[in-house]
């Protein structure tokens, strides 16, 4: 069949081409989980691949998609598929080609681009690395004989424009940039259509678009905004609606073909020259557009332009100072902090809670400055660690630091919640990534991630100067005092100092370790962060018997107990307890003058421990010497 690469520009001004739909819903549709990296399938299912693409062409796609969404090296790397990214792009342009082969029309292949990062790696991918994979991504599929490239989804306009100026250094074939834009006419980082379609007409793309996120409805509306702005042809591929959710982390959309042919019709007569579908969309929804296509021409359209873009405020004003007595304001005055740490009970009850804070205040002479609100790591029924620490501070006026979790959370529903703890009160936060209750067979079951800790710590940082998720300007800032987990005994050292770092550059104000049993580890980890020093915060809890220690020593990887702490808890024989009191007592005196305080986990029910390592705590505060 000719090779149709240097066609693609001069059909768009004959006829309107039909792009195919989505790939990803038809491999759903298959019994594949959206979980898994679907671009893999190029080498793992080929068959099941080419089957989908031989759907669309059979109705009526003038342009298939290979499918190499997602396949950028960086983001096959979370899969632990990195090295295989050129391979999986070359299966994916030819298997896409092979379908092109036997078709009985010309069709033309499109190589599918996607932003080099997820919106969890976007702050920790540097503008370099994202341009070497954008680069990779789009010169393999380039050698695998592709006719154009489809850059989609796009929700970041900087992402976009650096993509398409990375691809155009490597090849000459025709660009197809697509935004993604929201309900309110934005993209996620907050432009405009007008914005887009300035920003685009600067840059050597052939075709300007959009496509997911909106219906046929919302997503016209952007179309007719962006054919005022811009001379350039347009695409348009709307997904088919909203979707519902059904059992199984299963999908189901409800635009119906006739109604998706329609709206293709009026793309067109916005000034789309490309039209096709997005998630939801299937060679029904396809076909019925290629009829509506089929009795049209491109539209003629005035040359685009007006005012130029418009600049939008990202808030970047520095965050007010924390409320006076917090623990930023101790951190700060460089005083020593002395935290207990607590965790919402079983069942509930708020009541019993309250009662333990209150008697733990009044141990060790008050000498407890804030109290530490952590998960329980159990599957029972419990309240939220946001819930209790709002309860202590209304109840009794003790400070809390609050724990959040990203494993079990979206960024929206993070970003709401922390909205709220801060106008109810919440001033101090540990940002902890997390993982589920083990139940059954395993232990992510449950799990969503969209961001880790470091994540979480950017997105609080933005908050803090008055920007949103997704860079937008917010109102008013929020003055979180923000901390973050870090782990001196981690087997691996250079990764955790690395994490560490890296925790530090998002904005975490503290650190504050995982329970330790020996110093040198902290040690090593103080004196490489020397230059980026932050507060740290010592984390203990006294060891109850040998069992524990071995248990902790053997299968909890983010505690180290060292051998001379589980050689003394053997020979402790009847005197577990005191021998694990006293361990974690002389702990805290060597700690003097190395940490900025500490955070005391002490099991129910064990007043006298608590005492006694409140006294020590307080002799920690005092200078070594």
């Amino acid at each position: 069949m000719k090779d149709l690469s240097k066609d693609f520009t001069q059909e768009i001004t004959r006829r309107v081409l039909v792009c195919d739909g989505a790939m990803g819903t038809m491999l759903h549709a298959s019994g594949i989980s959206l979980d898994r990296p679907l671009p893999e399938l190029n080498l793992s299912d080929p068959g099941l691949v080419r089957a989908i693409h031989d759907s669309y062409i059979a109705a009526g796609a003038d342009v298939i998609q290979t499918n190499t969404f997602g396949a950028s090296e960086v983001r096959l790397a979370v899969h632990g598929l990195g090295d295989l990214a050129p391979e999986i792009n070359l299966a994916g342009a030819r298997i896409a080609l092979e379908a092109r082969a036997t078709a009985s029309r010309p069709v033309f292949v499109a190589g599918s681009v996607s932003p080099a990062v997820t919106i969890a790696q976007r702050g920790r991918v540097d503008h370099a690395t994202r341009m070497d994979a954008i680069r990779e991504q789009v010169a393999t599929l380039v050698e695998g004989g592709v006719d154009l490239l489809i850059f989609e989804t796009f929700g970041y306009l900087s992402e976009l424009v650096e993509a398409v100026r990375a691809a155009s250094t490597v090849c000459g074939l025709p660009l197809v940039a697509q935004m993604t834009f929201a309900e309110d006419g934005q993209t996620l980082g907050g432009e405009s259509p007008r914005a887009v379609a300035h920003a685009l007409g600067e840059l050597p793309v052939t075709v300007v678009g959009t496509n997911c996120t909106l219906g046929p409805q919302g997503l016209l509306r952007v179309v007719r905004e962006l054919s005022r702005y811009t001379p350039l042809p347009l695409s348009a591929q709307p997904n088919a609606g909203v979707p519902r959710m059904l059992g199984g982390r299963r999908f189901q959309y409800s635009v119906d073909a006739e109604y998706f042919g329609r709206h293709t019709r009026r793309y067109v007569e916005a000034g789309a020259v490309l039209v096709g579908g997005c998630c939801g969309t299937t060679p029904e929804h396809i076909r019925a557009a290629a009829a509506a296509a089929a009795s049209q021409r491109p539209a003629e359209r005035p040359g685009g332009g007006g005012a130029r873009p418009i600049t939008v405020s990202r808030g970047d004003q520095p965050p007010p100072e924390a409320a006076d007595g917090g623990l930023a304001e101790q951190l700060g005055a460089g005083r020593f902090v002395v935290a207990v740490e607590v965790t919402p009970p079983v069942g509930g009850g708020a009541e019993h809670a309250a009662a333990e804070v209150m008697r733990v205040r009044g141990l060790g002479g008050g000498g407890v400055h804030v109290f530490s609100v952590a998960p329980a790591i159990s599957p029972r029924a419990q309240m939220s660690p946001l819930s209790l620490a709002l309860h202590l501070q209304q109840r009794l006026q003790v400070e809390a630091i609050l724990h959040v979790t990203t494993w079990d959370k979206s960024i929206m529903t993070l970003q709401a919640d922390l909205l709220g703890a801060h106008a109810l009160g919440i001033r101090s936060v540990i940002c902890r990534t997390g993982s589920p209750p083990l139940r059954g067979d395993y232990p992510n079951v449950d799990g969503i991630w969209e961001v880790d800790s470091v994540g979480l710590i950017e997105l609080l940082d933005g908050l803090n100067h008055g920007r949103d998720s997704n860079g937008l300007g917010l109102e008013a800032t929020t003055s979180f005092c923000v901390g973050a987990r870090c782990n001196p005994g981690a087997p691996d050292f250079r990764s955790e100092l690395a994490r560490t770092r890296a925790k530090i550059d998002a904005g975490a104000h503290f650190l504050v370790t995982r329970p330790l049993y020996e110093l040198d580890g902290l040690r090593d980890m103080l004196s490489a962060l020397s230059g980026r020093r932050v507060p740290v915060l010592l984390a203990v809890k006294p060891l109850r018997s040998f069992s524990e220690a071995e248990e902790l020593r053997h299968e909890v990887p983010d505690v180290t107990v060292p051998e001379a702490a589980l050689d003394a808890m053997r020979r402790a024989g009847d005197g577990e307890e005191e021998v694990g009191i006293r361990l974690v007592e002389e702990l805290l005196e060597e700690a003097r003058g190395l940490v900025d305080g500490v955070v005391l986990s002490i099991p129910e029910g064990s007043p006298t421990a608590l005492d006694r390592l409140l006294q020590a705590a307080a002799r920690a505060e005092a200078p070594a010497g």
